[in-house]
């Protein structure tokens, strides 16, 4: 405990740190709720891909974000944007740069 002192007190010093991640735990949830739809994935890699992109939901999610505007405006505008600045594509600084305007897919406005 002594050598995590500093990760342990984070929430002392950031108003923004919660004392608790049960607001975590709660978007989590879902994850042990669809373990049989996750047999289908067919490789480790598939699998972990699953993960990464519900992580990704999940994150929209707590911050506001529409999860489906966000991946695809990330997917369009990730070969284009430089490799330094990559952490802008993350949710959270996403939102404060691009979410005003995203790109949009092709089918957004496609009719019904």
């Amino acid at each position: 405990m002594r050598e995590r002192r500093v990760g342990l007190e984070v929430f002392l010093t950031d108003p923004d740190v919660p004392i608790d991640t049960n607001h975590l735990e709660r978007a989590l949830r879902v994850v042990p709720m669809g373990r049989r739809s996750w047999l289908f994935c067919w490789t480790e890699l598939g699998a972990k891909h699953v993960g990464i992109i519900h992580s990704l939901i999940v994150t929209c999610r707590l911050h506001g974000i529409d999860p489906y505007t966000c991946l695809v405006d990330v997917l369009q505008r990730i070969s284009e944007h430089p490799a330094s600045r990559v952490a802008e594509l993350t949710p959270r600084l996403w939102k404060q740069h691009f979410a005003a305007n995203p790109l949009r897919s092709d089918l957004h406005d496609f009719p019904s």
